[in-house]
């Protein structure tokens, strides 16, 4: 456990190894992986865009079923990396194979590199899937398509990383969804991702500025029409303050062995 944290000579065919058996095990449910989120995305238009969004005035000036698109692909990107990375590197320690993994020639860098990369990768296809489902619903513009995937990027490595976080944490498959259920979730819902907290009461407005799905949500927005309930800038500090966080937790876990040396 005293291997040093830094990669002094990248070990891409470990990495690769790591990356490509993550990615094998999502494609042996791929039809489940990618129905899911179609039918999922469809049923919020009929729901949200049809029965509730013909009944609502146009939202920072586009209607309300598109405005409703970047809520939607945040809410699947946060679930999804959370539970790809969580669930990715639990099942090692789950059947007893991190072992093999901790002593084989990767560096601690290059064991995160693969597992949040593998997770990044299904988050953003399915995050790219969901807004195809979408433009079949609504018409969809991209004002600022470079922030566009910038946010999405970060967003997805963000939560990947705080993914592994839980895995590691976790003593039991409850574990893997107590926080994504309870704590994600609801803050996704609360963050903006269906409306626009302008239309809250002040009191409730300011409430929701301690939310921080909101400053995610917010900027993936802005990226789309140009319209945000808070500052872009504000939302692009607070999504890399959120990575920087997440990555000096996982450099703590691996220097101390929390979770892992037992």
């Amino acid at each position: 456990m005293n291997r040093p944290a830094l990669i002094h000579s990248f070990n891409r065919h470990g990495v690769w190894a790591i990356y490509k058996f993550e990615i094998a095990r999502a494609l042996r449910t791929l039809v489940q992986s990618l129905v899911t989120p179609v039918i999922t995305t469809s049923l919020y238009f009929v729901v949200f865009g049809a029965a509730i969004g013909s009944r609502l005035v146009t939202t920072s000036g586009v209607s309300y079923g598109a405005f409703i698109v970047p809520g939607l692909i945040m809410l699947a990107l946060f679930t999804e990396s959370l539970s790809n990375a969580s669930f990715g590197i639990y099942f090692p320690k789950f059947t007893g194979t991190i072992y093999e993994l901790l002593s084989a020639p990767v560096s601690y860098a290059e064991i995160v590199i693969a597992y949040v990369g593998a997770a990044v990768t299904k988050s953003v296809v399915l995050g790219l899937i969901i807004l195809a489902t979408a433009s079949l619903f609504v018409p969809i513009k991209i004002l600022h398509p470079l922030w566009m995937i910038a946010f999405l990027l970060m967003t997805a490595c963000t939560f990947s990383l705080f993914g592994f976080i839980i895995g590691i944490w976790a003593k039991g498959f409850e574990h893997l969804q107590f926080i994504p259920m309870l704590v994600i979730t609801p803050l996704t819902f609360l963050g903006g991702a269906f409306y626009s907290i302008d239309m809250l009461p002040p009191a409730w407005r300011a409430f929701s500025l301690f939310n921080p799905i909101v400053y995610l949500i917010s900027g993936f927005r802005w990226s789309f029409y140009g319209a945000a309930d808070v500052s872009v800038g504000i939302s692009l500090g607070m999504t890399v303050g959120f990575f920087a966080i997440c990555l000096w937790l996982v450099s703590w876990i691996f220097k101390t062995g929390y979770r892992l040396k037992n």
